[in-house]
């Protein structure tokens, strides 16, 4: 586990006022458990810290950063649909406008581009816009009250959870907002007590559960702490097994899959590696590591698999047009 900085250490210390959990995850053995991982048709465009979500049906993915004939950056603005069942990628058409590093989510029949960067920079955004999937328009939403990129979102009860990211004075931030689409309206809940960014969520029969990323120079977090919407109250969960940033999460069968990342502490790297962990047992998995290391990724299941989008396979700003799909073995 990564030294705590002092930011770390208030924000516990303020938890321990208010009565939460904060005492460290027991450190546990993990165990290697089998899947298979296969090639799917590519990303029609090379892309990295681009976002993925899915319907259940098709997997949708905007917005990051691609480049041009020149070598410079890009903002890519297609929004694309994959279908796993045809193994087919189709254009739907333009998000609003570029972004990168957004958090993107599935709720009330409509895909949301939360926040993120403005278009090829580094700029936090506040926007969030709306994608009617059975109509196939756009329409402004109600902005982040806290504008942030490299963020994560999850979703539960039909409400979007955008937590963490970095603020327009490039700090990490522990924002905890909730957005709920019937009112299109926000509200703020219970900070994250680990200030972050480029992290993962994911929503698990009740919980949300946030892991790994970022903070200051410390590019390795293993911090995996738990949210309970009934209480508002946050909780420490047994930590990443690899530390590691720009990750992408999914889950499948009540399991929650980290895959990838990238460091620059110590050595500048991507990573392949695969965990799952088990909330029943508090207990993580390794997996076979993706064919491809990447970072920037998006990842989304689909009738019993995963599929984990894109990214850069080497740190900094590099792209892909990686498409590879898990299938796991049957958790015991």
């Amino acid at each position: 586990m990564a030294e705590m900085t002092p930011l770390r250490a208030a924000a516990f210390a303020a938890m321990a006022a208010l009565g939460l959990s904060s005492s460290p995850a027991v450190a546990q053995d993990t165990r290697r458990v089998d899947g298979l991982w296969t090639q799917a048709a590519p990303l029609p465009e090379a892309r990295t810290e681009l976002s993925a979500a899915t319907d259940g049906r098709l997997i949708y993915v905007v917005g990051g950063f691609g480049e041009t004939r020149g070598g410079a950056r890009a903002a890519p603005r297609t929004l694309f649909a994959y279908d796993p069942a045809s193994n087919r990628w189709r254009m739907i058409g333009d998000i609003p406008g570029g972004v990168n590093h957004a958090g993107l989510a599935v709720a009330g029949g409509s895909l949301y581009i939360v926040g993120g960067y403005r278009e090829a920079t580094f700029e936090p955004t506040a926007a969030v816009h709306a994608y009617d999937l059975a109509s196939g328009r756009w329409r402004p939403a109600a902005p982040l009250p806290t504008a942030r990129g490299a963020l994560a979102v999850a979703v539960h009860d039909g409400k979007i959870h955008a937590i963490g990211g970095t603020s327009s004075s490039r700090r990490s931030v522990a924002t905890h907002e909730i957005y709920d689409p019937a009112a299109d309206t926000w509200r703020e809940a219970t900070p994250m007590p680990t200030a972050r960014n480029h992290h993962a969520a994911a929503a698990i029969d009740g919980r949300l559960f946030v892991v790994g990323g970022r903070e200051g120079g410390d590019f390795e977090l293993r911090v995996h702490e738990v949210y309970d919407p009934t209480s508002g109250r946050w909780s420490r969960a047994a930590p990443l097994p690899t530390g590691r940033s720009g990750i992408a999460a999914a889950v499948l069968d009540g399991r929650m899959y980290v895959f990838g990342g990238e460091t620059f502490g110590g050595g500048q790297r991507t990573f392949a590696d695969a965990e799952r962990y088990d909330p029943a047992r508090d207990r993580w998995e390794i997996l076979p590591p993706m064919p491809t290391a990447r970072h920037g990724l998006g990842a989304a299941t689909v009738e019993g698999a995963i599929y984990v989008v894109g990214g850069g396979p080497l740190p900094g700003l590099t792209y892909s047009v990686a498409n590879e799909r898990l299938a796991p073995a049957a958790a015991r």
